[in-house]
């Protein structure tokens, strides 16, 4: 039993691990954070935008898990949508500038013959992922 929860830490953290550097990396591919300080003229705190990014995403991770109260939530809320909006929408916004990247490295580094599999791969391992998931109903 204490194996079976250890290596179910083990898995979960490195789920998480991995969710959060795919996350982070399209983040900063996409070039939200590069873009904010370029049209700020704030280019010298970039490493401030970075810092915030990763302190929001880690907060935000400890108040979805540990469901802690937030005092004056009906004051906060609507800043809180405020900033989720524009958050959301520079995301719609670096999303549709990089969809053109992807056809151009696909070529650049010759892999276009085996996009079809990497595709495949991703579906099937998320198949296998979700079939795990709830067969064991955890």
């Amino acid at each position: 039993m204490l194996v079976r929860q250890i290596l179910l830490a083990i898995f979960g953290l490195s789920g998480g691990i991995i969710v959060s550097a795919g996350l982070f990396s399209l983040i900063v591919e996409i070039g939200v954070i590069s873009d904010f300080a370029d049209r700020t003229h704030t280019a010298q705190h970039i490493n401030l935008y970075e810092d915030c990014t990763v302190l929001g995403a880690v907060l935000g991770n400890l108040l979805f898990f540990f469901k802690w109260h937030i005092p004056f939530g009906t004051v906060l809320l609507p800043i809180f949508g405020i900033l989720s909006g524009m958050f959301v929408g520079c995301w719609a916004m670096g999303l549709a500038e990089m969809l053109n990247v992807f056809p151009i490295f696909v070529r650049r580094i010759k892999i276009v013959k085996y996009t079809a599999a990497f595709i495949i791969s991703v579906a099937i391992g998320r198949g296998i992922g979700a079939l795990v998931y709830f067969a064991k109903g955890w």
